[in-house]
């Protein structure tokens, strides 16, 4: 088994259109559901598995996002600017390969997160993790118990943990929850400056080497307004 990842790459970039009218002043990463933060509900997931640095790239109300994360400590935060031009998902990964090295990195999207099981469900994803049989892991949930899930899902999981993508007009039982390991190497080739990171991850299920681990708690998908009401009914019911 190979070492645990020890950083994340945060996609915090997006214009959040789906969000608006919320999202014409405030980014979508700083919108609030239960009183905090998307982006804390997920850096607080990563703080609490030991992860130790968060790449967090910026362009729209980015001086929002930097200032609201400048005090942060725990995990480390290092701002990838991408003011200039928004490079999407594979892109921004791309802009910041040298900081991962060789090691395999967290993906981390910031319009959800989960309402957490006994265990750290990064921590059962770092501890599954082998470089030997897969290019990327993911965390999946429930389709239909998962929260502001408004599609038929992603991906089947088979027996041993592969992932194949749904085919149109299936419905799947796993919804991907933004939340994986990766590794570098999948990019160091690429000559786009700006491109998706979704045919990285479907290209290693064609191979066989997309991987997953089902989400043990319920996955929280706020995407819309209306999805942030859902969500803080779903977080009190865990607390009465």
């Amino acid at each position: 088994m190979s070492q645990r990842p020890d950083t994340a790459m945060v996609f915090a970039a997006g214009l959040g259109t789906r969000m608006r009218p919320i999202s014409d002043t405030i980014p979508k990463p700083l919108v609030k559901v239960a009183g905090k933060a998307l982006i804390d509900h997920c850096l607080d997931l990563f703080e609490k598995a030991g992860v130790q640095r968060a790449i967090v790239n910026v362009h729209y109300l980015a001086d929002q996002i930097e200032a609201h994360l400048k005090g942060r400590t725990r995990p480390q935060i290092i701002i990838s600017d991408e003011r200039d031009k928004l490079l999407d998902q594979g892109g921004g990964i791309k802009k910041v390969l040298p900081v991962f090295d060789t090691r395999p990195f967290y993906l981390c999207n910031t319009d959800a997160f989960w309402i957490e099981g006994p265990v750290s469900n990064i921590s059962r994803l770092a501890d599954f993790w082998d470089p030997a049989q897969m290019d990327a892991l993911l965390l999946v949930a429930s389709t239909t118990g998962s929260v502001g899930v408004d599609w038929a899902g992603d991906f089947h999981l088979d027996s041993s943990g592969r992932l194949t993508k749904r085919k149109e007009g299936e419905q799947a039982d796993f919804v991907y929850s933004g939340v994986g390991i990766i590794k570098p190497q999948l990019f160091e080739n690429q000559p786009d400056e700006v491109f998706r990171l979704a045919p990285f991850l479907f290209e290693a299920a064609q191979k066989g080497r997309l991987f997953g681990i089902a989400l043990d708690g319920q996955w929280l998908h706020v995407g819309t307004p209306a999805a942030i009401a859902e969500a803080e009914a779903a977080i009190a019911r865990t607390k009465q």
